[in-house]
Parts: structure tokens; C-alpha cells; sequence
């Protein structure tokens, strides 16, 4: 056994190149194959997590989010009458708050001349689902919807986040020119009262905020009070039948589509189904160009050793000792292959996660629980294995008397 995997060891040493090449695409079929599925492990942690911090229970929308090309604002809400509808749900027994939310795009300036488009958000930054890092909550409820009349007294007043913050060069007490077009935005200006990461981690982009109706507002949606969503916290004694609630709730809004924390979850990442498919489809790649270049390596190796090998049969070695070595080189290239992947791994998930803190504010997207780790060594031994069971099957028809008349 000894003799064999030196000869194994030897030969991978004589085809230097070839070897690395082999290494080299079983290190990346590893690496995409870890890094895809540590991201997927990630991004529904993070996702369950970003639900359940957000304390709602149950989530109304009106369907997909979608451009509305040539509209102020640029999104279809698709929410109508969002103000009493949510102060219906928050009428029932089992419902503690109903709060409706809304999302577009505006023009953000500090001084009123140079513009900025950012994701405007509609909705409350006040209450204990709303982390404040710097300043303070909104100070009071906005009195500016006025049962729907909009002519309330307007606050003014916008919570951002860092990112934002940073960007634009503001801080607390600055003030902000928001509107959903340059002209709207000239004739509001909000002054910052603090800075929240709450709706950016929810978004994954940077956003300000300003309350519902002012939001409607300064980017006229005013006349059909539309909103993206309503979110809905239970009381404490219905969360445990938050399904029932979410079953009645359906039956009175039929028009609208009802569903949990992880509902809503399982609805967004549908939603990214093509994306999600991408990735796979890097990963199946990555995978085949691994094992393509390990069984050509181990191909080419007997190709051009088939004299040698031949002799060896002539001589009387059986065709399992030839086999053997083949699989010692298959074995050793999973082996190295498989390692530094490994290796590379934790370094490629902190580099990912600190892209991804910078970028969206999200955490930990990538996460690598050890089954991964294990789940990814173990394919690099199978690719190998697949390149060793190739070329040992094409030993194991080499004829002798074809093999020195060459």
C-alpha cells in the first residue's frame, strides 16, 4: 500500500500544473458551494430576525410593489385608504396596533439646490420597535391627516440613518428639503430629529423618514391615502392564535392578502426566486468545472502513462494496483482541494459580511455553521472520487498488447 500512494504522490508531483489547475477548481467549487449556502442560512436568520425585532405579528399588503413609471414617487402603492382601514383592525379586541407604512422615492438636499434620490418612508419612528441611536423620536403623533382632510398642522420633523447621515453631511438639528419632486421638496424642509437604523436594516437601503401623511403629502398621494403595507401587532393574550386573526382579518379584506412574520418571509424570498436561482446555478457550475478538471487530470495521467501502465500489466501488476494509484491521486487532489477551500472560507465570509454592513447594514448576512463546512469537504471528496472512478475505468480497459504497441 505503501508503494502505491507513493506512486500516486509522485505522479501528481510530475504534472505540476496540471495538478494546481485541479486544486485550484476544486478550492472554488467549495467556496461557492459554502459561501451560497452559508449566505442562504443568513439572509433567513436575518430575515426571521429582522420580523420578530420589528414586533408585528401579522403583515397587509395589497400585493407586489410595483414602478410606476412617469408617478411622483415612482412606486404603486397598493393600499388604499390606508389611515382607516388600519384604524379599523385597531378597533378589534385582539389587535394592540395597526400601523400603515409607505415607501417612495424623494429628493433629499440639505441646503435646496443639489438633489439626492433616497427611499422615502412613510410610517411612525416613534415607540419601542424604533431604535434611536442619536436624538429623539418623532416628538408627538403627526396632527396633519385630520380625519382625513389633510389641513392638520404639519410636524416637519424626519428621522434618518447613518448612512444618510453621513452621505448628506447632516446631523440632530439640521434640516432636510424632502419631496417627491425637486419643486415639492423646495417648499418642505424637515428638521432632523434623530437617527434611526431601524428602517434601513428593514429596507436594506438608506431612507429617511417622515410621518404617513406627510409623506403623502410632499409626494401627492394624499387624494387615495395609499400605503405599501399595514403591520399589525396582537395583543398579548392573541398571539398565540395569531392564524385565527389572520383568517378573519382575510375575510374582512379579502382585496388585500394577509400573512404572519413568516409568511411574509417565505413571500419575499419567492419573490427573489430568480436571484436565488442564479446562485444556484454558480454553485452547480463551479461544481462541474471542479470535477471536469480533476477527471481530466486523472485522465490525462493515464493517457500519457498508458506505455508505462501497460508494461506494468504485462509484467503482471493487477489492473486493482493500477486502479489504486489512480485513486490516491483522486483522493490527495479532494484532500487539498477541499482544505484550502476551507481555509479560504472564514476570511471570504468576513470580507462578505463587512461588504454587506457597509452597503445594506446588515450583519452576520453570511453565516457558516460547522454541517456547511463538513457538507462542503465532503463534495470535494466526491468530485475527486468521481475523477478517480473516470480514469479507473478507462485503466481497467487498457489492454497491454494495444498499450506497448503504441
Amino acid at each position: 500500500m505503501r508503494a502505491v500512494i507513493g506512486i500516486g504522490v509522485a505522479q501528481l508531483r510530475h504534472d505540476k500544473a496540471r495538478t494546481v489547475f485541479a486544486v485550484i477548481g476544486i478550492t472554488l467549487a467549495v467556496l461557492a458551494t459554502t459561501l451560497l449556502a452559508g449566505a442562504g442560512i443568513g439572509v433567513v436568520e436575518t430575515g426571521e430576525q429582522m420580523f420578530s425585532d420589528s414586533g408585528r405579528d401579522l403583515w397587509v399588503t395589497g400585493g407586489a410593489v410595483r414602478l410606476a413609471p412617469g408617478s411622483v414617487g415612482g412606486f404603486e402603492n397598493p393600499v388604499q385608504d390606508a389611515h382607516q382601514v388600519s384604524a379599523e383592525i385597531t378597533a378589534r379586541d385582539d389587535v394592540a396596533t395597526a400601523v400603515p407604512m409607505s415607501f417612495q422615492t424623494v429628493y433629499v438636499s440639505d441646503e435646496g439646490e443639489e438633489f439626492t434620490t433616497i427611499v422615502g418612508t412613510g410610517g411612525p419612528a416613534r415607540g419601542g420597535s424604533v431604535t434611536i441611536t442619536e436624538g429623539d423620536h418623532f416628538s408627538r403623533q403627526s396632527p396633519h391627516y385630520a380625519n382625513g382632510t389633510y389641513e392638520g398642522p404639519m410636524l416637519h420633523e424626519v428621522v434618518i440613518d447613518k448612512q444618510t447621515a453621513e452621505s448628506i453631511d447632516v446631523s440632530v438639528g439640521d434640516t432636510l428639503y424632502i419631496g417627491g419632486t425637486i419643486s415639492s421638496a423646495r417648499q418642505h424642509e424637515f428638521t432632523i430629529v434623530g437617527i434611526s437604523p431601524t428602517f434601513s436594516k428593514f429596507l436594506g437601503t438608506q431612507t429617511v423618514v417622515l410621518p404617513l401623511s406627510e409623506m403623502q403629502e410632499v409626494t401627492g398621494t394624499t387624494e387615495s391615502d395609499t400605503a405599501t403595507m399595514i403591520s399589525v401587532s396582537l395583543t398579548d393574550d392573541a398571539k398565540t392564535t395569531a392564524p385565527q386573526v389572520e383568517r378573519e382579518l382575510q375575510n374582512q379584506y379579502p382585496q388585500y392578502e394577509i400573512r404572519t412574520n413568516r409568511e411574509q418571509l417565505q413571500k419575499t424570498l419567492r419573490d427573489q426566486a430568480v436571484v436565488l436561482a442564479s446562485g444556484g446555478s454558480l454553485v452547480v457550475l463551479a461544481v462541474v468545472s471542479g470535477a471536469a478538471l480533476t477527471v481530466n487530470l486523472l485522465i490525462s495521467v493515464v493517457y500519457h502513462q498508458r506505455q508505462e501502465l501497460a508494461a506494468l500489466k504485462a509484467l503482471g501488476s493487477s489492473t486493482t494496483t493500477l486502479v489504486s494509484v489512480v485513486f490516491v491521486q483522486a483522493i490527495g487532489l479532494g484532500i487539498l482541494g477541499g482544505l484550502l477551500g476551507l481555509l479560504l472560507t472564514y476570511p471570504a465570509v468576513t470580507g462578505l459580511n463587512t461588504i454587506a454592513a457597509a452597503l445594506v447594514g446588515f450583519e452576520n448576512v453570511v453565516q457558516m455553521p460547522r454541517w456547511i463546512l463538513l457538507g462542503g469537504f465532503g463534495m470535494a471528496l466526491a468530485m475527486s472520487l468521481l475523477g478517480g472512478l473516470a480514469a479507473g475505468t478507462h485503466i481497467s480497459q487498457l489492454s497491454p498488447l494495444d498499450g506497448l504497441a503504441e
